[in-house]
């Protein structure tokens, strides 16, 4: 059972589709003219845009026709004389015999095999022009020019010209000329020119005219290329759709010495001007087991009529094969406009297969078309045969489809192999472009994945470095807490000590009493206000603001029993030490005074402050028992905090010299 085939309005509804889709793309500027660089147009697309555009072409690939180059012997079509110059003018006009609407025309390149790089345009001009004119209009109209910037070549697709005018010849001047393949020589070469008015090839088998008579056919290796292979419908090229259901030949057999016959009814009477009989493909075997027209037959008649039994018989066509040059996959004929309901093809000379046992009849075609008025009427209408066999069915003669699918016109044929080639060159752009950006952002995920990591393991380190700050902060802000407490509580608990020793040996003397309780009544509330700030003494508003008197007040209450002498260089700096520092000074100078006095057993203390420009140095000597190499861990841990540099000495006459020495900036050189 043959599957149903699209109706012919199932076909121009797809050629509307595929026009709409040519036209959107023109007009949202991304289907490349004739005439610019499809290599330009990728930079101006986005990545989203290219893969979109990547997509939809091959979407619309998978719906057209496929380069199927022929195979087998045949007619080429048109080669013009040599010249040794590609600048040569060479042209080639076809006689429509009487003025035509045209409204495209195309050109089919002559195809040469090459083994590197494939199926190559052979003798297709580089610089060249369409003329077409009347025979009142002698000089004609330019409808179209090429030259090297368009890029037409390389190609082995036809080239699609559209216009829209009156003409009753075409030329095709070409001002520079491509080199030939075999030789390297220069001339014009076509496989086919095609001119059409509607559905209709105007020019099919009409005169050709040239420069100069055509005699360089004479040679034989030229025979397959004369002028007028150049309009017998005859293309480099196999209908290959590869859409829908794909069907074989009718092929069968018929006994020896009779006139087989075909007939197809078409339901009614309609003018028929045009027949397409689809020659049985030859197979994809290598090498091919078939040789070109296999199973046409050598000479037979097309009748029409309108009734069945064809006693009102018309010829239509009649065809006779006098070479090999005279078969190709389409045989397209054309004649009269004339009324018909009935067709009938009648073998007069069939074709004979010669085998080692026997010679046997055999007619096979893949498709036979009648036209009327553009449109294939014979489209899924019975078909009956008379003295052949019935090894396949006689459907397949009008079933709209052979090997390689769905079965077109001309016309939507070679605008699809056309469009294939624009597509198949835009293509590589594109995929080129949008692999570039695919490696562009593997290289940026990649350098973002390392950055990501360096980030991530500087953050470690922060979180680390941070961690460790925060630990030396607790562990200096209890060192600070410690120090300020012993320093400061213990210095004033021991002087409470020593006012309470004086307050016992002073007791029968009421006045020096009073004065000694007044001391220990204002150094109780100055404890009391330094145990108030000792966790931060910064907090404490004016605690040793005026660092100088606060040394000579403390070295007062605690040296009472002491020779003491006190001296200051450049005094008025102290105010500009920062309030920490000064804190510290202090409570480092209260803290050696409270060691000279609990340990050292001294009698005299020297005490020298020098303010200088850069550094502050605190020397405090004393006559008593020396250190004996230990220094107070008090008095380091202070001057760690101070972040200064503590020295100690023992004098030859017997005593001890601290000196403490750190760098500073001063508040008003900060603020100038």
């Amino acid at each position: 059972m043959v599957a149903p085939h699209p109706s012919v309005t199932d076909i121009e509804l797809n050629m509307h589709r595929i026009a709409i889709l040519c036209l959107t793309s023109l007009l949202l500027g991304t289907l490349p003219a004739v005439t610019s660089s499809a290599s330009a147009l990728p930079e101006r697309l986005s990545t989203t845009q290219l893969e979109q555009r990547l997509a939809a072409i091959d979407s619309e690939l998978e719906q057209l026709a496929r380069f199927n180059p022929r195979s087998g012997t045949g007619s080429i079509g048109y080669r013009s004389p040599h010249h040794s110059d590609a600048d040569q003018l060479e042209w080639v006009q076809v006689e429509l015999q009487q003025p035509t609407p045209i409204d495209q025309i195309v050109l089919v390149p002559a195809i040469w095999r090459d083994t590197e790089s494939g199926f190559e345009a052979d003798g297709f001009p580089v610089n060249f022009r369409i003329v077409a004119g009347t025979d009142a209009n002698s000089a004609g109209t330019v409808i179209a020019s090429f030259n090297e910037t368009d890029k037409l070549l390389p190609r082995i697709a036809p080239l699609v010209i559209t216009c829209d005018i009156t003409a009753s010849w075409v030329r095709v001047e070409a001002t520079k000329l491509s080199a030939r393949k075999f030789d390297g020589l220069f001339n014009l070469e076509l496989a086919e020119l095609l001119i059409f008015s509607g559905e209709e090839n105007v020019a099919i088998h009409r005169p050709i005219t040239l420069p100069s008579p055509d005699q360089h056919f004479e040679a034989p290796l030229l025979l397959a290329r004369k002028k007028e292979f150049l309009v017998d419908g005859f293309v480099p090229y196999q209908m290959d759709t590869g859409q829908e259901d794909k069907a074989v030949a009718f092929f069968n057999g018929a006994p020896l010495n009779t006139e087989p016959s075909i007939t197809i009814d078409l339901h009614a009477v309609v003018p028929l001007s045009r027949m397409h009989l689809h020659t049985v493909e030859q197979s994809d075997s290598a090498p091919q087991s078939t040789i070109s027209g296999f199973g046409l037959p050598e000479h037979f008649i097309v009748e029409g009529a309108q009734q069945a039994d064809f006693s009102d018989a018309v010829p239509l066509m009649e065809y006779r094969k006098a070479s090999i040059y005279d078969v190709g996959p389409i045989l397209v004929r054309t004649f009269p406009e004339t009324l018909c309901r009935y067709v009938r093809l009648t073998v007069l000379e069939p074709y004979l297969l010669d085998d080692e046992q026997r010679t046997r009849t055999k007619v096979g075609f893949a498709e036979i078309e009648l036209f009327s008025l553009g449109e294939n009427v014979a489209l899924r209408k019975p078909v009956t045969t008379h003295l052949l066999n019935k090894n396949r069915p006689s459907s397949l003669l009008t079933d709209g489809s052979n090997f390689y699918g769905r079965i077109l016109t001309t016309r939507e044929w070679m605008a699809q192999l056309a469009r294939r080639h624009e597509l198949d060159n835009e293509r590589p752009f594109l995929a080129a472009e949008l692999n570039q950006r695919y490696t562009q952002q593997k290289t940026n995920l990649r350098l973002m994945i390392w950055l990501t990591t360096l980030l991530l393991v500087v953050i470690g380190f922060i979180i680390l470095i941070n961690r460790s700050l925060r630990q030396r902060a607790i562990h200096r802000t209890r060192e600070q807490i410690a120090a300020d407490l012993h320093d400061e509580l213990g210095a004033n608990l021991h002087a409470i000590g020593l006012l309470c020793d004086f307050v016992r040996r002073e007791k029968e003397n009421p006045e020096l009493l009073d004065t000694l309780m007044q001391r220990m009544r204002s150094l109780t509330e100055r404890t009391a206000a330094a145990t108030k700030y000792c966790t931060n003494m910064l907090e404490s508003k004016g605690l040793y603001d005026h660092l100088a008197e606060d040394m000579r007040r403390t070295a007062t209450r605690l040296t009472t029993d002491h020779q003491h002498d006190l001296s200051f260089e450049e005094e008025a700096r102290l105010q500009d030490i920062s309030p920490r520092r000064r804190i510290d000074l202090f409570l480092f100078y209260k803290e050696c005074l409270t060691n000279i006095i609990r340990h050292a057993e001294a009698t005299q203390i020297t005490t020298h402050l020098i303010a200088g420009e850069t550094k502050v140095t605190l020397t405090i000597t004393d006559n008593g028992n020396g250190l004996n190499g230990e220094v107070p861990a008090s008095l380091k841990r202070r001057a760690r905090l101070l972040k200064s540099t503590l020295t100690t000495e023992s004098l030859p006459n017997g005593g001890t010299r601290i000196t403490l020495q750190f760098k500073t900036r001063y508040a008003h050189k900060r603020k100038s």
